[in-house]
């Protein structure tokens, strides 16, 4: 398993063609080596939304996970986990903190209409994309996936 103490876990729908899309963009512009990616339908990224209190078959957004197990571990969804990342990244991304200005409930509503297109739009995989080994170090729990993780994929096994 990797260390994963200081870094941003970033929790990801991992058959979403639009959620591989960002993690292919956050990869290279990860200049301080700051981020570490798991796919949702992983047991490790359920036991972290099942310890904050959050859905682990909710699959519609991405989390951020500031410093894991850790003290001060927190958990963002939906927008601000969006804004979490372009803070990680700096740069000119950190010019879409001026975002954060926005309540939630407009920020979210932007990223709901988002969410529920992304499988039209950026296309859905049968199984959560495997990085190339360059990646890989980056990639946390890929070897411990739960297919039946997806509640419509369950329901079409039984």
């Amino acid at each position: 398993m990797i260390d994963t103490r200081g870094k941003t876990l970033v929790l990801y729908d991992g058959v979403c063609g639009l959620c591989h899309r960002v993690a292919k963009f956050i990869l290279p512009r990860d200049r301080h080596d700051r981020f570490l990616f798991a796919p949702l339908q992983s047991r490790f990224a359920r036991a972290i939304l099942r310890r904050h209190g959050r859905d682990p078959d909710a699959l519609d957004t991405v989390y951020v996970v500031l410093d894991h197990d850790g003290p001060d571990e927190r958990i963002y969804g939906r927008s601000r986990a969006a804004l979490q990342i372009a803070r990680g990244l700096g740069g000119v991304w950190k010019l879409a903190l001026v975002l954060g200005i926005l309540p939630d409930f407009l920020l979210d509503f932007l990223y709901d209409r988002v969410a529920k297109v992304r499988y039209r739009l950026f296309g859905k995989h049968d199984v959560c994309t495997i990085p190339s080994p360059a990646e890989r170090k980056k990639f946390v729990a890929m070897d411990d996936l739960e297919p039946e993780a997806d509640p419509a994929t369950a329901a079409a096994a039984a």
